[in-house]
């Protein structure tokens, strides 16, 4: 009898544990009104908050910029909405680096879209991100959520994974990212930033 209801106990703490890892404690990463808790670059003319939305806009020398946090993560998730708007968005999430990215949008590289798929500086795209075309809404909000713990991302698109990858080149810590990439004429919003460090 005992055997039995610990055999019970021990499943429903497995579940717990695993509906309790789906579902981090996010924390607000945007005030929805000002850039606070993100280092803008100098003479900052890509970067803008209003009325819940962070847009980014390509400038007229079409000059890329990293919008990053203030704070610094080692194993952490980052979730958002995002809206592509005008132009070829180029876009992405940095970890800990600009040489680790998941992306968003149209890879220049590859001139066709690779969102959910890392991108390792001097390695391209090792691996792509797996059912994105059926999920991705070109003319609407997506939620975008990006898990790094250690080696190993994993992204999750409309609410369905879509990578587990374990990069060789991850670094330990660092700010999170934002991309607005050069070379083109683009414009992204984003709403609804969270992250939570684990």
């Amino acid at each position: 009898m005992i055997k039995k209801y610990s055999g019970i106990l021990l499943l429903v703490f497995c579940f717990c544990f695993c509906v309790q890892r789906q579902s981090p404690n996010l924390k607000s990463a945007f005030n929805g009104n000002d850039l606070k808790g993100w280092v803008a670059p100098e003479n900052n003319i890509w970067w803008s908050a209003n009325d819940g939305i962070l847009s980014a806009r390509s400038g007229p020398n079409q000059q890329g910029s990293i919008l990053w946090t203030e704070k610094e993560h080692t194993n952490f998730v980052i979730e958002t909405d995002f809206l592509m708007g005008e132009g070829t968005v180029d876009s992405g999430i940095f970890l800990r680096t600009d040489k680790q990215q998941i992306q968003i949008g149209i890879s220049g590289s590859l001139k066709r879209d690779m969102t959910g798929s890392p991108y390792i500086a001097g390695k391209g795209y090792p691996v792509e991100a797996s059912g994105v075309e059926q999920l991705l809404n070109l003319t609407d909000w997506n939620t975008i959520k990006v898990e790094a713990i250690g080696n190993v991302y994993k992204v999750w698109l409309n609410g369905r994974q879509v990578l587990n990858y374990a990069s060789e080149d991850s670094i330990e810590s660092g700010p999170i990212g934002l991309q607005l990439h050069p070379k083109n004429t683009m414009a992204i919003d984003f709403r609804n930033i969270k992250i939570e460090e684990l």
